[in-house]
């Protein structure tokens, strides 16, 4: 995928690209949605209202992917079984339903001392240790930690969790329709067998842990079926956990970047509410959507033609100046910040939530334990992970002393 015309580029697999989308996104904001050519015909959606419009119409804007040679590998993964990310109504109503227990107000209220008890563990580790570089201390393990955690999985496993899905995010830069590497292959297959085996284990000694929830689901009689739990559980590791590693990474490089707005945080705590809100709309942690036309569709006068692909970029509405005043200026008290980090209709993120209470948790916590925090090396290009789609950083090393 490149230029579709003069002034607007769009190349996910691009390193450059990925490494700083949002000067890119501006073009595509003086308009109405772009139709290039690309892999397939494809529209850029990007300013707030356009973006908003798309994912509120499922019925012409579909979440399930074409069976298409280009669209083969995510049937290798899940075959022909629906999931919550890739599903339309009344398939799409249904699966919600029946998961929609697991993420209760109650249920993820009732999970913040452990998240907390998890954050300063890590935190005292890295103050041991004299250093503190964000990802491999904190962004990284404690998500994935929460997750495994909800799924029942003991503590000696979650390393080996987190390895699997970095490879599989990894595989996210392969251009299609090449099939996915080995490796990813090889993770995903290493998922399912092991969570296979922990199905049967509650099956026989259901608990209160996340895999006997699902097990459990029931409504009116109907339930998930194995390959739909799986299915789920898949789903839950590699989203639940990497795009909240992406929103304390992310908003600690925003913060250390601004140190106005942190000196701002430190004095007034109570703004962590809105300071996460603006971390998600600044720089969000799934940069983009992806919808297809079965049928001839619009979008702001724009004629999509059947058959083609639209990418909604959420990062782009986020920093849209019809929606958000001086939208590339970093504010923790910007008010209102309706961002679209999370998604909207139907598909908006059913673990938003945990993944406010993980951030604000995570990231009070640093700023707590680290009162001279500050970037290592100011300046300094930093390297982000191989998904442009979630968009988080290899490395963030911070100095503490």
């Amino acid at each position: 995928m490149g230029e579709g015309t003069n002034e607007v580029y769009f190349n996910p697999w691009d390193e450059s690209f990925r490494a700083n989308p949002y000067p890119h996104y501006r073009a595509l904001l003086t308009g109405p949605p772009r139709m290039i050519d690309g892999l397939m015909p494809m529209v850029l959606v990007a300013r707030y209202a356009d973006v908003t419009a798309v994912l509120r119409d499922h019925q012409q804007f579909s979440s399930v992917q074409p069976r298409t040679p280009l669209f083969q590998r995510r049937r290798d993964v899940f075959g022909d079984t629906p999931t919550v990310l890739f599903s339309d109504p009344p398939v799409h109503s249904r699966l919600r339903r029946l998961v929609a227990p697991a993420f209760t107000a109650r249920r993820i209220r009732d999970l913040e001392p452990r998240i907390r008890a998890i954050a300063g563990r890590l935190l005292d580790d890295a103050g041991r240790r004299g250093r503190f570089e964000v990802m491999a201390d904190l962004a990284n393990p404690l998500p994935v930690m929460v997750i495994a955690e909800m799924l029942g999985v003991p503590p000696q496993d979650y390393e080996k969790f987190k390895t699997w899905s970095d490879i599989v995010i990894d595989g996210d830069n392969t251009l299609p329709p090449e099939p996915f590497p080995a490796a990813v292959r090889d993770a995903l297959g290493a998922i399912v067998e092991y969570f296979q085996a922990e199905v049967e284990r509650r099956r026989k000694h259901p608990g209160d842990d996340l895999v006997s929830i699902l097990i459990a689901a029931r409504d009116a009689g109907d339930k998930l079926s194995e390959a739909e739990l799986m299915a789920f559980i898949v789903v839950l590791l590699l989203a639940g956990n990497e795009t909240t590693t992406n929103l304390i990474g992310n908003g600690m490089r925003a913060l250390a970047e601004h140190p106005e707005q942190l000196a701002r945080l430190r004095a007034r705590p109570e703004l962590m509410g809105s300071a996460i809100e603006e971390m998600l709309r600044y720089d969000a942690p799934a940069q983009c959507a992806v919808r297809f036309t079965n049928a001839p569709a619009e979008v702001a006068g724009v004629a999509v033609p059947a058959g083609s692909m639209a990418f909604v970029v959420l990062a782009a509405a986020n920093r849209d100046p019809a929606q958000f005043p001086e939208p590339d200026r970093f504010d923790i008290s910007r008010s209102p910040n309706e961002h679209l980090a999370f998604g909207a209709g139907i598909h908006f993120c059913i673990g938003a939530s945990l993944a406010r209470l993980e951030g604000s948790i995570a990231i009070g916590a640093a700023l707590e334990r680290f009162p001279r925090l500050r970037l290592a090396a100011p300046g300094a290009p930093l390297a982000y992970k191989g998904s442009y789609f979630l968009r988080g950083l290899a490395e963030l090393p911070m100095d503490i002393g």
